[in-house]
């Protein structure tokens, strides 16, 4: 036990970090960002998954629903509110007396998701979650197996149909998710479902992976890599603003970068403790919403 939480640790340091290089306000003249965004929010949800407990079948459902939901809401009232009182002293204190300005602001900041942007990048990721976990424990207490698999087949199928219609509707990808209204991302919640559902499902596999699946993954995400680079590959995966480009590529790709990273930890971690990203996963939470400058 102590063992796996090493290692999980050490992956949630390393992906907090790439959430940071994601959120890079500058240009890079490399593809880097491309590579990083096709797995660190699915590894998220996939760690998410490795750890979920379902609520037994003799057991209330409402309970558990509420504790995790306070467990995610209760910090997100209180750090989005912090922000915002703070950028709003700020911009009034430099001048800003518009109230045009703080309404609009204000109604981006309440319905989230990909509307709300700036120093409030990252917050789509935590009302996301709550809907996965909602949705995840009604459908693992009262559907058996066989139809868990049915319903996450159809979530998956519907997030491609969403992301193909958001392709369609042509411009830049965060202006064209936004002609979708759902408050807080949780259409989203379609596409994360599943990864999060193949963390659950694969627990035993993720937790000993082995290394012929190693070197097949590191296979797979090093011609992606390549081929994106290259040219031959235009592969883009962007889970906040609904971009799914391929529906097999974004199973295997994600999945093959994860268990390259899952495998490189459970090595390292026998080896030596990786303790900066372990000091780095225990701030996780202050580190995601602060981590972006305030705007005015």
């Amino acid at each position: 036990m102590t063992q796996r939480l090493t290692w999980v640790d050490a992956i949630k340091g390393f992906l907090m970090i790439l959430v940071v290089i994601g959120h890079y306000p500058g240009e890079m003249d490399h593809p880097i960002l491309t590579y990083i965004y096709w797995f660190h929010m699915p590894a998220f949800f996939l760690l998410s998954g490795l750890f979920f407990h379902p609520v037994s079948k003799d057991q209330a459902i409402g309970k558990s629903l509420k504790k995790r939901m306070l467990q995610l809401m209760i910090p997100y009232v209180f750090f989005v509110s912090l922000i915002t009182i703070l950028r709003y002293i700020l911009a009034f204190a430099t001048g800003n007396d518009s109230l045009d300005y703080y309404l609009n602001d204000f109604y981006s900041i309440v319905i989230g998701g990909r509307f709300a942007r700036g120093c409030y990048a990252a917050i789509w990721f935590i009302t996301t979650l709550v809907a996965v976990y909602v949705l995840f424990m009604l459908m693992t207490h009262y559907l058996k197996r066989s139809l868990q698999f049915i319903v996450l087949a159809l979530c998956y199928a519907v997030a491609q149909w969403e992301s193909h219609y958001v392709e369609q509707l042509g411009g830049a990808i965060d202006r064209a998710s936004q002609m979708i209204f759902v408050p807080w991302n949780v259409d989203v919640a379609l596409m994360a479902i599943v990864y999060f559902a193949i963390g659950y499902y694969g627990r035993e596999f993720f937790q000993h992976i082995q290394p012929v699946v190693y070197v097949i993954s590191l296979g797979i995400m090093l011609w992606a890599m390549h081929a994106v680079w290259t040219g031959t590959l235009d592969y883009h995966l962007s889970m906040k603003f609904i971009r799914y480009n391929h529906p097999v590529l974004d199973l295997i790709i994600p999945l093959a970068c994860i268990i390259v990273i899952m495998f490189t930890c459970q090595v390292v971690t026998k080896l030596v403790r990786l303790r900066a990203l372990e000091f780095i996963e225990r701030h996780s939470l202050i580190i995601m919403y602060a981590h972006i400058s305030f705007d005015k």
